[in-house]
């Protein structure tokens, strides 16, 4: 059921916008998604099914613009839209910071593998990543996306080593404002030249 677990996923986080996790029932996620209590049970089996699931999806959310931010304007525009991103939405601020907040959703680790028949459930009831795995997915999706086919080991080992450089700076621009230029500014300065696709 697809669509009611994407409308539950869109529920709860609107209902995470406008109170703290902790406040927030789920009969009111399933009124609002208007489905059944029993649906988002059996979608996500609990609240904190609940929350794996919310905080996989911002994830995964984040992962996919990166990647499209790393083909419009390489690490300077990834770099940018991970700040922009990131202070719109606390949540993705606290994947990528690992500072979670009593108002949001901080799942419990799980030892033991999921048992979930929803498929979507069972992934994300797997390890969520944190932020030190964030990076190293998007530093490997920017070495796919920038680096050209005929690239060496050692400048596809530069690209690597310039976006891990570009996307902690951006997470650090999130404490404290970058200057003129803005972010993408001050990435181009620390990885400039960038020999390697777009974004030069």
């Amino acid at each position: 059921m697809p669509a009611a677990r994407e409308s539950l996923l869109d529920a709860a986080r609107t209902s995470l916008a406008r109170r703290p996790w902790s406040t927030v029932r789920m009969v009111d996620v399933a009124a609002l998604a208007g489905v059944s209590r029993q649906t988002l049970y059996n979608e996500f089996g609990g609240k904190d099914g609940l929350a794996r699931s919310l905080v996989r999806r911002e994830t995964d959310r984040y992962l996919a613009g990166a990647e499209r931010a790393l083909a419009e304007g390489g690490l300077p525009a990834a770099a940018d839209w991970t700040v922009t991103r990131a202070r719109e939405n606390a949540l993705l601020r606290a994947v990528l910071t690992g500072c979670w907040t009593e108002g949001l959703p901080a799942p419990a680790p799980t030892a033991a593998p999921s048992t979930s028949p929803v498929p979507a459930q069972r992934r994300a009831d797997g390890p969520l990543p944190t932020p030190a795995e964030v990076i190293a997915l998007v530093r490997d999706r920017a070495v796919a996306v920038l680096a050209p086919a005929t690239s060496t080991a050692g400048a596809r080992a530069t690209l690597a080593r310039d976006c891990e450089v570009a996307l902690r700076l951006a997470l650090s621009c999130l404490l404290a404002p970058a200057g003129d230029g803005g972010t993408a500014g001050l990435v181009r300065e620390a990885v400039a030249p960038i020999p390697y696709g777009a974004g030069r």
